[in-house]
């Protein structure tokens, strides 16, 4: 991108945001020329493009200003989604497999993409800290190290739970190949085939793929798009289908980006208390909040040790280094002899290096600015789908996390869109990758985790026109 189009696209972001409100007056040339460290060519070329996209309006002698009747956003979905309620065997691979390998293509724009922008994060520090541990590893902690983990990370990771709250051991914590691992670990440690897993409705795609590897069945519920699975619905399935375990998201769930009250978190953990059910408990968008404070996790309510707490730094600081963690209660020994028998052992340089990261400190101002950024964005993509997708469509708006869930009007196919998008070099995720039951035809997950600029809001047009069409 030309340096006035990022400055443009800086701008636009927090007029969406919110920062810079209808009738505010733009900073004037002079001062953005200084605390940019532009030309005065460069502000007027990005004052010139955002009065071209409708956003300022020019007042002679007056300068610039953010232009009145923005765009909005969709409103929200309203109920909670319906599924059958039975034991279903899992058949969803191909499909996923399917929808992925089509849209791994750099030059395709990654609005179905799983994971956020890597240049969010700092990875060229990280670098450091890796070089660093590297020159200074003792060569027995490639032995010492290995399963459960390094012990300076597992501290790290121990002293982030205390000061959340939750008091929990080093020697709690298993060290993983990210959080997909141990997630499946630890459905491992509490299931036998042929039994059952109840997920939310719609779920992450990965759980079913875990459920259909390990040939088991899935036992969807309903859930909300804002506040999660239905307790009710949950304890009638328990009561009903007799499952192995529950596979939840509480905290931003992906797709839906919903999130469990408190009060209700610790309901959950009661029920599944009551029926002596493991409930294993995916938080890996935790730290990627977007209010005051870090909302917590169901594991903060467990004390009989039945919730295997699972996470990972992929989403938050390290992508590529692939290391996740386990807490996994009264199952920690069974997750590590699993993960004896099957990887045996993380990266031990990689586990050094964001050892040394937590140690340095750095993270939280990190987190600040990556959740700001997720936080803007979100804006952005939720009124630019206002804007451009037809009338009936509604969109939820997160609380944490980077995606969004779109429900279509009636008609729409998502599996069509999905297909139709990709030949215009746009990758979404459709609905149906998320349900044992192929439902959700007329929905799609789209990541508001990258750049939000030109070539995004150009993608957001042309699919809100594929959409239209296909309705």
């Amino acid at each position: 991108m030309k340096r006035y189009d990022i400055l443009a696209t800086d701008i636009e972001i927090s007029i969406r945001a919110g920062v810079l409100r209808p009738g505010d007056k733009l900073p004037s040339v002079r001062h953005t020329c200084a605390s940019r460290g532009v030309s005065a060519s460069t502000v007027f070329q990005a004052y010139y493009l955002l009065e071209a996209r409708g956003l300022v309006q020019a007042r002679e002698r007056s300068g610039y200003f953010v232009r009145a009747g923005l765009r909005s956003a969709p409103p929200e979905p309203e109920q909670a989604s319906q599924p059958a309620g039975q034991s279903i065997a899992v058949d969803v691979s191909e499909r996923v497999f399917e929808v992925l390998e089509s849209s791994m293509a750099r030059e395709v724009v990654p609005l179905g993409s799983a994971f956020p922008s890597p240049l969010l994060y700092p990875l060229a520090r990280l670098g450091q800290c890796l070089a660093t541990s590297a020159k200074s590893l003792d060569p027995w902690s490639t032995v010492d190290d290995l399963t459960p983990g390094h012990a300076g990370l597992r501290r790290q990771i121990a002293l982030r739970y205390l000061a959340a709250g939750i008091p929990v051991s080093a020697e709690d914590i298993v060290i993983t190949n990210g959080a997909l691992e141990a997630l499946n670990l630890c459905l491992a440690a509490v299931t036998r085939p042929g039994g059952a897993v109840v997920v939310e409705s719609p779920t992450f795609y990965a759980a079913l793929q875990a459920l259909e590897r390990m040939g088991l069945h899935a036992i969807e519920v309903p859930t909300h798009p804002r506040e999660g699975i239905d307790l009710a619905a949950l304890e009638s399935a328990i009561v009903r289908h007799r499952p192995q375990a529950c596979w939840l998201m509480t905290t931003f769930q992906n797709p839906l980006g919903s999130l469990m009250p408190e009060a209700k978190k610790k309901a959950l953990v009661a029920l599944i208390t009551r029926h002596g059910l493991p409930l294993i408990e995916d938080d890996v968008y935790a730290e990627l909040y977007l209010g005051e404070q870090r909302p917590p996790p169901a594991k903060a309510f467990d004390t009989e040790g039945l919730v295997l707490h699972c996470s990972s730094f992929s989403k938050s600081l390290a992508p590529g280094y692939r290391i996740g963690w386990a807490t996994p209660g009264r199952f920690t020994q069974a997750v590590a002899r699993h993960k004896l028998t099957s990887t045996l052992s993380a990266s031990v340089p990689a586990q050094a290096a964001l050892a040394l990261y937590l140690e340095r400190g750095g993270f939280d101002k990190h987190l600040r600015k990556l959740r700001a950024a997720l936080a803007m964005q979100q804006t952005a993509f939720a009124q630019a789908v206002g804007h451009y997708f037809p009338p009936g469509t509604r969109a939820t708006r997160p609380e944490g996390g980077y995606f969004l869930w779109v429900e279509l009007p009636a008609g729409c196919d998502a599996l069509h869109i999905h297909r139709q998008a990709l030949a215009q070099g746009i990758s979404v995720a459709p609905g149906p990758i998320f349900s044992a039951s192929h439902a959700f035809s007329h929905c799609l997950r789209l990541n508001y985790g990258h750049a939000w600029n030109t070539r995004t809001e150009q993608a957001l047009a042309t699919l809100g026109q594929i959409v239209a069409a296909s309705g």
